[in-house]
């Protein structure tokens, strides 16, 4: 059974780096959490290190912008590594072809578009009317409060295509504030499920982790997984993908379950483990809010 804390002090000594979710759990898609950037500043001064690891389709530069623009500073992080840049990578090498349909808010999203340095000879990516496209890129629904369902007909039409979706960010759906959002995760369930292939490189797929731990060798850091701890509100994705690594895990209640886990006076234990048999997994620690 999970463990009950209150501080992310009283484990974080037997842990050299952190992979960090964001959204739930350092902001809320509109202002940081002062409690979680605390933490995170006093175990980096402990000298231990923080990798930011999100679904976010940006780019990590973009990232970075967005957290400054939410207060979080940067010395609250080591490094970002993205759902976007990986899924990017496998963009520019040609994963669902050179032409290709977007779903997204093009001014949010265009930074997923950005040339890649680190790929040789990329493919020369257009974006197309999906009539004509050989692909699907997903940075999100076209409109986050829309019923993913309003894209069936063109999915349809993709599959029968043999098209690929490329999902840039697995979430299902996220909170900004109080709101409850779709996320590119949620279109490419719908498109697994009639029958068409996505391809996901957020968590809690492989690529992403494989990502992280290249930027913690970037900066040095030579650190075993059993060493590394996974925080996330995500019970799908970043717990799930944390298992799936065999890396540690701190599952943080008062964001996506709150609703199925807490009670007016925090944990609810009996709630939280009527949730955890739900889900079939099992985070290594449980805290409320990261603090």
């Amino acid at each position: 059974m999970t463990q009950i804390i209150q501080s992310l002090s009283e484990i974080s000594s037997r842990y050299d780096a952190l992979f960090v979710d964001l959204w739930g759990c350092l902001h809320n898609g509109v202002t940081a959490y002062p409690d979680a950037v605390e933490a995170m500043m006093r175990y980096r001064a402990d000298g231990g290190t923080v990798i930011l690891v999100t679904n976010s389709p940006k780019p990590r530069k973009g990232v970075a912008a967005q957290l400054g623009d939410f207060g979080v500073p940067e010395h609250a992080y080591d490094a970002i590594a993205t759902s976007g840049d990986s899924a990017r990578a496998a963009m520019y090498r040609g994963a669902v072809g050179d032409k290709v349909y977007f779903m997204g808010d093009w001014e949010r999203d265009a930074g997923f578009f950005e040339p890649m340095e680190v790929i040789t000879d990329p493919v020369d990516i257009k974006r197309v009317p999906l009539d004509e496209a050989t692909g699907i890129v997903c940075c999100g629904p076209f409109d986050p409060m829309a019923d993913p369902e309003v894209n069936r007909p063109d999915f349809l039409y993709a599959k029968q295509l043999g098209m690929k979706l490329l999902c840039a960010n697995p979430d299902i759906v996220v909170d900004r504030g109080d709101t409850r959002e779709w996320c590119a995760g949620a279109l490419a369930r719908l498109y697994t499920e009639m029958g068409g292939e996505s391809l996901y490189f957020g968590k809690p797929h492989p690529p992403i982790y494989d990502l992280a731990r290249r930027r913690l060798a970037a900066l040095n850091k030579d650190v075993p997984d059993g060493n590394i701890l996974a925080i996330g509100d995500g019970i799908g994705t970043d717990i799930a993908g944390a298992m799936g690594e065999g890396i540690d895990s701190l599952f943080i209640t008062g964001g996506l379950a709150a609703a199925e886990t807490t009670g007016a006076d925090g944990i609810d234990q009996a709630k939280l483990e009527a949730y955890l048999a739900r889900e079939q997994t099992s985070p290594t620690y449980t805290i409320g809010h990261l603090r």
